[in-house]
């Protein structure tokens, strides 16, 4: 192996700030083609699955861009010790020892970037070829693009990776890199706007989603007292003040989740993030907290369609949160619940016929047990109410969407049209109505 692959195997070794970088699985691959050039104990057949491993997981996880970008978008968005007190203090502040940690890692890093599959398979050739068969196949494994000049599609990183390609010491971007942390936070609460709680077996993490939902407040129609109170209250939080939980209560359709859904694209760049949790996973909130506490970020738990049996067990977190309990809720955290029920909890005639009952099995204090159930809605700072609209209500959500779509159809025959399809569907509302312009727009010609 010569000296400058040994040189860059060993400086992956020896990162420390950026370290996490090594559970990176192309990263990995990498290693693992660099230790075979290094190993008196592995063999061709090994070096050449190694090899291509590597290629087949750098085109999984980036075929359009260089290895380059690859590994530049890694560091961006590495959860650190540095990136975490870079997101909290100004640059001058930050622990020296990060510092100089950090410049350490970007300059083996880069030294990585450096690497030409050329010069891997020349290597190889030296290292295991001892006959044409193996000098052809070795020559014609595929070779990765190291850098290149293209745009990044990733508009928020666009300018920190064109410091970084257009650097001679990537030690020098660190300022950079430190401003983006500050501006943005860091790991995936800088690359993510909205995150779903999963679990595998019995683990939760937090998922970030890629592609989440695009609505905008321009979008929605209608509701606009409703949605000044929720943007009201969700400003508060990102002035870094005390919000509200809020609980969405009304009928089905009415854009309750689509106006939660619409607040983290209207000010995920303020540092809003959002955080869906199933309710089958309420029982994980106090995990999903401890994974947020600490974040400069301010976070939306939502909660869609909330509604519970009559069985205390499945609401106990839930309802230790909003009274507060011994761990409390972070001040940057607020609870967003929608729901098609005022009492969240189910209530049934047996537990009013406790109040009078003389019956011996009856609970001798029913009454608690009722205001217990018709109480947890009331533990919501502020509730909004949402009720189908009325005729004029959903023609004017109809006329909306339809200036919105540039339908070219007259006001008349888009009011006809629509009294029908609610009629013929699922009544009056602005998801009716959504879905009715969504037919039209088929059906019609669209202006220029």
């Amino acid at each position: 192996m010569n000296r400058y692959l040994y040189e860059i195997e060993i400086g992956l070794k020896s990162l420390t700030v950026y370290r996490g970088l090594l559970e990176d699985r192309v990263i990995q691959a990498l290693c693992s083609v660099l230790q075979d050039l290094a190993s008196e104990n592995i063999n061709f057949s090994q070096f050449v699955n190694d090899y291509c491993e590597f290629y087949y997981l750098l085109a999984e996880e980036s075929p359009t861009s260089p290895f380059e970008d690859y590994l530049i978008e890694k560091i961006i968005y590495d959860d650190n010790a540095f990136s975490r007190q870079s997101e909290k203090m100004d640059f001058d502040n930050i622990n020296e020892s990060f510092k100089k940690a950090g410049e350490r890692d970007l300059i083996c890093l880069q030294k990585v970037t450096w690497i030409a599959a050329g010069e891997i398979k020349e290597a190889a050739i030296k290292r295991f070829g001892q006959s044409k068969i193996e000098n052809d196949l070795l020559e014609s494994l595929p070779e990765w693009r190291a850098d290149g000049s293209e745009n990044n599609e990733n508009v928020k990183i666009a300018d920190l990776l064109q410091t970084f390609k257009s650097s001679k010491r990537w030690s020098e971007c660190l300022k950079a890199l430190a401003d983006f942390y500050r501006q943005n936070g860091s790991g995936e609460f800088a690359k993510y706007y909205g995150f779903v709680w999963e679990r595998t077996g019995e683990k939760g993490f937090l998922k970030g989603i890629s592609s989440p939902d695009p609505i905008r407040f321009r979008d929605l129609f209608g509701y606009e007292r409703q949605r000044e109170l929720i943007i009201n209250n969700t400003e508060q939080l990102l002035n870094g003040y005390a919000a509200n939980n809020v609980l969405l209560y009304g009928d089905r359709g009415t854009g309750k989740s689509s106006t939660v859904k619409a607040l983290v694209n209207e000010y995920g760049d303020r540092g809003l993030r959002i955080i869906e949790l199933a309710k089958s996973y309420l029982d994980d909130l106090p995990y999903v907290l401890r994974a947020i506490k600490g974040r400069q970020q301010k976070f939306i738990i939502f909660i869609d369609d909330l509604a519970f049996g009559d069985s205390e067990e499945e609401y106990t977190a839930l309802k230790a949160v909003l009274e507060g309990s011994l761990e409390s809720k972070p001040q940057n955290v607020v609870i967003y619940a929608t729901s098609n029920r005022r009492h969240l909890i189910k209530e049934r005639f047996s537990d009013r016929s406790g109040l009078t009952s003389d019956n011996p099995d009856e609970e001798v204090r029913s009454a608690d047990t009722l205001q217990e159930k018709l109480s947890l809605a009331d533990r919501f700072g502020i509730t909004v109410t949402y009720t189908s609209p009325d005729k004029e209500e959903y023609l004017a959500i109809v006329e909306g969407l339809a200036r919105n779509r540039k339908l070219d159809i007259d006001v008349a025959t888009l009011h006809e049209e629509a009294l029908k399809w609610e009629i013929n569907h699922n009544g009056r509302s602005p998801r009716t109505a959504r879905q009715f312009i969504d037919w039209l727009e088929a059906h019609v010609e669209k202006r220029s």
